[in-house]
């Protein structure tokens, strides 16, 4: 049935792989216009001027020099205002500000100096706050708390609302009508602020060009797609569905391009995903669902197999311009090559400049981020306290950046223990405890690791379940950001349905097989969302790699950000060590972008991961160096 596994790895070596449904997206290709001599209509101008930002309504923080807008909605038509509408932030001194009432009528005050800005050259700071693309609303109150670092540097702040992972129903509405979500949608509605933006530029004081996007996990990885899709064709139908902007008063198009994405610990690609993860931890570990004799084990085998023929098609280039590839062995594993060797001398430049750069006695504390807390919504943030206080925050990394954070003594709440090592050498000793695989030397202060398998296994171990994005059963939120409708959670991996295709005769022997998935991946692939749009090309879209890499159909069709910065932890057991790799590695050979950040953090896992200091202040202090250059 179909093809063995040997065969479709060999298929996937020589780049047929996307011809059976395997893991490289054939996306939907738009069929050109026949009438070429067909004049383009004008446009309305003044199509948006619903949306123009009313100067006259600003409202003012005199305690901290602050006006600010609540609810602005950013689209025509938007599906739900409590989601697609955003707040903006202003530093006082930008604006002249007349009162009427309990508002100001504001001009843009062109003398003013704030930070290393003025209003012609301030940037846009835009966050994205939820680590697991979960629905983002707009703020409906206003509050100073966080805000002031990014203020009183001369950024303007820009708190964008947008529709979560999945549909659900806006409670506040009154209606019980679901509202779309899932992919594309929460980069859409983002895409929608950021032409908002640009639309009312005039009238802003600000440069509008030079907006930055940030975020965490699944929502670094949004960010990462923002700065790589510029201006995409794709993202083109679902803009029109909802009213976006896509022209000003003169008729000029307004464009969604960004100048810098910043992400800690991005998870995104999604379509190699789940074979990234088995290739880079799964294939090494040995049990739950990975236990011999399970067909989850096969299929952790084989997708890491299927990950190490797509690498070699990949054309990833080091700094040397040689081609990042897999050596695969005569049992189709691949462990060793130069991809292989790359990844392990980031993971060696790490822990070297951890050794060098921290005091001893050195206290570890394993801790994990589900969510950030950037500033500019309060009722976000006290919900969240709420959330806490209820279940403890054991083990929780400051979620806003300050790398300070409580340790919660709730009863009933497992405590994350710290351990306290009093040299260098007793740290490198205890990681030696059970097997030598990691070197220290003292003299150079400088660390090597014996192999990338022997990392993954003492500090990076497969702690989700075999294919922990496109899931057997369907569970992960990654199913839910590919679901549609009231199908809320759907298979989306062309690459599992190839590699469970080609092995189905072997798979469907094993422990725990259900007939089920013989045909499952396939027939939720089939499934198109609201706009008729195919599952191939909802995945393309969540992936940065689309426009930034060749192997893609979309490589070349953006407008690509022009600054980058991407920091990981580099014990993040929640997605693989490929995913900011492979980012950073495309990056790197784009035409047009200007600078690439990429901190690797020794001893941080799934945090706002930062070699020293807060995220919020070394954030800050990257725009502001991006704007200088």
């Amino acid at each position: 049935m179909g093809c063995t596994r040997r065969e479709f790895l060999a298929l996937a070596s020589v780049g047929t792989i996307a011809g059976m449904a395997g893991c490289a997206p054939a996306q939907h290709e738009a069929e050109p216009s026949t009438d070429e001599g067909q004049a383009t209509p004008p446009v309305d101008a003044s199509k948006f001027e619903s949306l123009a930002l009313d100067p006259s309504a600003w409202r003012f923080d005199g305690e901290n020099n602050v006006y600010y807008q609540l609810g602005l909605t950013y689209c025509l038509d938007p599906a739900t205002e409590t989601y697609e509408s955003l707040a903006i932030f202003v530093p006082g001194s930008y604006f002249i500000g007349k009162k009427n009432g309990d508002t100001y009528t504001c001009t843009v005050n062109e003398k003013a100096v704030v930070g290393s800005f003025t209003p012609a050259t301030a940037p846009i700071l835009m966050p994205i706050n939820s680590g697991s693309l979960a629905a983002q609303a707009s703020p409906t109150t206003y509050g100073y708390e966080g805000l002031a670092p990014y203020l009183t540097q001369g950024c303007v702040y820009v708190y964008a609302g947008f529709r979560g992972r999945s549909a659900a129903v806006d409670t506040t509405s009154g209606s019980d009508d679901l509202i779309a979500g899932g992919s594309p949608w929460p980069v859409v509605d983002l895409k929608a602020a950021i032409r908002y933006l640009r639309y009312n530029a005039s009238v802003l004081p600000c440069d509008a060009s030079r907006t930055f996007v940030f975020g965490f996990g699944a929502g670094g990885g949004l960010s990462a797609v923002l700065g790589a899709s510029g201006d995409a064709a794709l993202f083109e139908p679902y803009l029109a569905e909802i009213g976006a902007i896509t022209h000003d008063a003169t008729g000029a198009s307004v464009s969604d391009a960004i100048a810098g994405s910043a992400s800690w610990c991005p998870a995104t690609s999604y379509d190699m995903a789940d074979a990234a993860y088995e290739w880079c931890q799964g294939q090494y570990a040995s049990d739950g669902s990975r236990a011999d004799g399970t067909w989850t084990q096969l299929l952790s085998r084989d997708l890491a197999g299927a990950y190490g023929a797509w690498i070699n098609e990949m054309d990833l280039r080091d700094s040397s311009d040689a081609q990042l590839t897999l050596d695969e062995t005569e049992t189709g594993v691949y462990a060793m090559g130069s991809y292989a060797q790359a990844l392990l001398d980031e993971v060696d430049d790490a822990a070297t400049y951890f050794v060098q750069n921290t005091a001893f006695p050195y206290t570890y504390t394993p801790q994990r981020l589900e969510d950030p807390a950037f500033p500019g919504d309060p009722n976000l943030a006290a919900s969240r306290e709420a959330d806490a206080l209820s279940q403890g925050a054991g083990g929780e990394a400051a979620a806003d950046g300050t790398g300070e954070a409580e340790a919660g003594a709730v009863e009933g709440v497992a405590q994350v223990q710290s351990t306290i090592y009093d040299s260098a050498q007793s740290y490198f000793s205890s990681l030696n405890a059970r097997a030598w695989w990691i070197n220290y030397n003292h003299r150079s202060m400088s660390v090597s690791v014996s192999s990338l398998r022997d990392f993954v296994v003492n500090l990076r171990p497969a702690k989700l379940p075999a294919a922990p994005f496109d899931r057997p059963d369907r569970s992960s939120r990654a199913n839910q950001l590919f679901g549609v409708g009231e199908d809320s959670t759907l298979h989306f991996s062309s690459c599992v349905a190839g590699v469970v295709e080609a092995g189905v005769d072997e798979l469907s022997a094993a422990e725990g097989w259900d007939p089920a998935y013989e045909t499952a991946w396939a027939d939720d692939l089939e499934t198109v969302d609201v706009l008729e749009t195919p599952m191939a090309d909802r995945v393309a879209m969540m992936n940065p790699l689309t426009w930034l890499s060749g192997h893609y159909e979309g490589y070349g069709q953006a407008t690509v950000a022009p600054h980058w910065r991407v920091n990981e932890g580099l014990f993040d057991t929640d997605t693989s060590l490929c995913t900011a790799a492979n980012i950073v590695c495309a990056l790197r050979k784009y035409d047009g972008v200007a600078d690439v950040a990429h901190t690797p953090v020794w001893g941080q896992g799934h945090v706002l991961a930062e070699r020293s200091g807060s995220a919020t202040s070394n954030l800050i202090d990257w725009v502001v160096s991006c704007c200088a250059s």
